[in-house]
């Protein structure tokens, strides 16, 4: 599910040459300058701070306030696969991507492994329900 982000990484990315998917972050990219990139590049970019989530009910919460999921969004693992498969609620407009920025990703994924894997699996399946479309979706783990 989750690799390295390739060369020529971002860029790669945004223009296309790298295909959808869970990637690892370089610690070397600073979450603002790959908001600041997606942004130029027309991409639709949102941060997931995980730092102090240490379970399924924090990472639901968190992602609820961070990414501004509807008031229905149900805060299970069904609900979060609904809310990642219909993007509406991230705002009108014609994208050329999405682009979920999940920071201190390590520390969630250490502090809860089950939890973690659940979420990547939802992840990785929203990632694959885009991919092929004018407006794929990204994850990117930092």
């Amino acid at each position: 599910m989750t690799r390295p982000l390739p060369a020529p990484g971002l860029p790669g990315i945004l223009n296309g040459t790298i295909p959808p998917g869970i990637y690892h972050l370089p610690p070397t990219e600073a979450p603002t300058d790959v908001m600041a990139r997606a942004a130029e590049a027309d991409w639709r970019g949102a941060r997931l701070q995980l730092s102090g989530v240490h379970d399924k009910a924090a990472f639901l919460d968190r992602c609820a306030t961070d990414l501004e999921f509807p008031d229905y969004f149900g805060r299970n693992w069904d609900a979060l696969a609904d809310c990642l498969t219909d993007l509406s609620w991230w705002g009108s407009g014609k994208f050329r991507g999405y682009l979920l920025l999940a920071e201190d990703w390590e520390t969630f994924r250490k502090a809860a492994p089950g939890d973690a894997r659940t979420a990547e699996t939802v992840l990785d399946d929203a990632v694959g329900h885009w991919a092929g479309t004018d407006s794929p979706l990204v994850v990117l783990l930092g």
